[in-house]
């Protein structure tokens, strides 16, 4: 087993200029004679470790964590600007968009961004295997129920060119159906003493099993017997676990019950069945079920309380929807990001259509542009942001390239990481200090491998693969059946794809809540080097693949591993949180208030990991500085 892929950087740099083209129907005539030329810097098509890249964070780690200051600058290193925004990411882009679009455009907008790539957690990557381009997101993953978005966060996708009716004809929705393939569930060495890829018959999110097939499957896990019968009762029945009480208490029950110790406690689930359900959730929580209530599996119709019985009030969320999970772009929330930039500066992005933002390059070169209405800095690291005496501005003091530079605003928008903000920002008061940092964002890493062919997955019938008691990835396998324009999704297993794998850094079944484990795994993931990631992503694909005849060493191309230390944004927690907060109210308040001309903006200002409260957070931003 390769624990090490034998890819050199000329390898990986090969592909970079071959990508522009490859996978489009257009010859190099044709790119040529259009004027179409590779970029000679595309930060998509970097590998090895990204997402929070080496050179993104360690200056605001200095800052935040040993207290280093850098010198501001004597003089301005740059002209004054209309709004500065502290944040690439889609709320600072959005805020970007609105605060040129309600103020009548025309203004100077800068926006500066510690990372090499805009977008924040909507992170494209790209890959080029033997001349055909492939597309995968590093992050942020899909419009989630759009059609409960506010209505600004919907005219903002209408506004950048995003119908999301088209993605009904981008999303193949029997891709999988068409091929006999379903999903897997792969018990590892380390966990079952013997590596063996299954049928699942196991719920993932937004993806229930065949009921049909659940007894056939769970004969072949390799559990005992005893577990075997008792995991087929659960997943079959609707019985009412807790018949002897009333509505209000089997709520009250289940919001102090984590879901594990239900399965323990109230279903009398063996401790083999309910460690094989625990990390079932990840992908959607970053954390598992030993972590989470009752009451979240019953709202996403976990096996065990189908049959209780009882209704909630509330509009539900995204619970409520009934849309189907198929707003995804190739490269996820990567492609509104490119909508926004192309919206702000379209010499930057050409085309116009949907279909361009996913096959079209960006012209980095011409993000920070002088004499554009609005610019984009990249690798700038905001160390100070402080109003000028007189308060009629905002000074915001950065590092660019081991130098600070100082730029000038009329407004600020801060929409870097809660945590950050109190680090660059002296004049927050106390009280709002103590806000902002009460939440821990859900540490992640997306990890994306470049194959020559997918048979293996083929051979066993599968399409996507659950860990259970995972030493890396909880799950993995082919990504989303999208094609859009010149782009077009993996058709045979011949074809060179990428397998998506993610991984949460997580703590479980030590009794602790999701933000002690947060911190723990924050930590796990920051000291992992490439070649942790790289060893133990190789060690799951070989034991999950390899009698279907996978080859490490010579069936990938090549790796990307989307560190995110700072994840997800911390969403409240009824097992841990207090009622109050989960009902409209949370420190996340507090701590998004305004600070004269500095107003917040990020999708922890919302308390919600999704593009929607991004945007909605924008809105509020630039609501809050034209006010004034």
């Amino acid at each position: 087993m390769a624990d090490k892929l034998n890819i050199t950087r000329r390898d990986f740099l090969n592909g970079v200029a071959l990508g522009v083209a490859a996978g489009s129907s257009l010859s190099p005539l044709d790119l040529f004679a259009q004027g179409a030329r590779a970029p000679s810097h595309y930060p998509p098509a970097l590998t090895g470790m990204r997402g929070s890249e080496p050179g993104s964070f360690e200056i605001a780690h200095a800052v935040a964590l040993s207290g280093a200051r850098y010198p501001e600058p004597a003089q301005q290193t740059d002209a004054t600007y209309d709004l500065v925004v502290v944040g690439g990411g889609i709320s600072g882009l959005a805020a970007a968009f609105f605060y040129q679009q309600r103020s009548g455009g025309g203004k100077r907008v800068l926006i500066v961004d510690n990372h090499d790539d805009f977008g924040g957690h909507a992170r494209r990557n790209e890959f080029n295997v033997d001349g055909t381009r492939l597309i995968s997101y590093g992050g942020s993953q899909s419009l989630e129920a759009p059609s409960l978005y506010s209505r600004q966060a919907k005219q903002l996708l209408e506004d950048v060119g995003i119908d999301i009716e088209r993605f009904y004809d981008f999303y193949d929705r029997s891709w999988a159906k068409k091929r006999g393939l379903h999903d897997g569930i792969y018990f590892s060495r380390e966990a079952y003493g013997a590596d063996q890829t299954l049928e699942s018959a196991v719920w993932m999110f937004g993806r229930g099993p065949d009921y049909s097939r659940i007894e056939q499957a769970v004969s072949r896990y390799p559990i005992a017997d005893t577990s075997k019968r008792a995991l087929v009762q659960l997943m079959s029945s609707d019985e009412d676990l807790l018949t002897e009480l009333g509505r209000d208490e089997k709520i009250g029950l289940l919001r102090r019950t984590s879901y594990s110790d239900f399965l323990r406690k109230y279903a009398g689930m063996p401790e083999e069945v309910v460690l094989l359900l625990r990390d079932t959730v990840r992908g959607y929580w970053g954390i598992g079920w030993d972590a989470l209530s009752a009451l979240e599996a019953w709202r996403l119709e976990q096996p065990g309380t189908r049959g209780l019985g009882i209704e909630m009030g509330g509009d539900g969320g995204v619970y409520a929807s009934d849309e189907p999970y198929i707003f995804h772009f190739p490269d996820g929330n990567a492609g509104v990001a490119r909508a926004l930039v192309r919206s702000l500066l379209p010499h930057a992005v050409p085309g116009r259509s949907m279909e361009d933002l996913a096959t079209d390059w960006v012209d980095y070169a011409v993000l920070d542009e002088a004499g554009t209405n609005t610019r984009i800095r990249l690798s700038s690291t905001a160390v100070d942001v402080r109003h000028t005496p007189d308060q009629s501005y905002v000074d915001v003091t950065y590092v660019r390239a081991g130098e600070p530079e100082r730029v000038r605003g009329k407004h600020v928008v801060l929409a870097c990481y809660n945590q950050t903000i109190p680090h660059i920002c002296a004049e927050m008061p106390e009280t709002q200090v103590e806000a902002l940092t009460y939440a821990t964002k859900t540490p992640l890493a997306y990890i994306n491998v470049a194959v020559r062919n997918w048979r293996p997955f083929a051979e066993l019938n599968i399409h996507n693969i659950y860990v259970p008691q995972p030493i890396l990835m909880h799950s993995f396998g082919l990504d989303f059946p999208v094609s859009m324009g010149d782009y077009r999704f993996t058709q045979d297993p011949e074809e060179p794809t990428v397998i998506h794998g993610s991984f949460a850094g997580v703590a479980p079944d030590q009794g602790l809540s999701n933000r002690e484990q947060n911190l723990v795994g924050r930590q796990k993931i920051l000291e992992m080097t490439f070649d942790d990631f790289e060893s133990q992503a190789l060690r799951q694909f070989d034991g999950a693949l390899g009698k279907a005849g996978f080859d490490a060493a010579r069936d990938i191309t090549a790796m990307t591993v989307n560190r995110w230390p700072h994840g997800y944004a911390y969403e409240y927690n009824e097992l841990f949180d207090p009622p109050e907060y989960l009902d409209g109210g949370g420190p996340h308040i507090a701590g998004r208030q305004r600070i004269g001309r500095i107003s917040i903006a990020n999708s922890d200002s919302q308390a919600y990991a999704y593009v929607d409260g991004a945007i909605d957070a924008a809105w509020r931003a630039v609501g809050e500085q034209l006010s004034l």
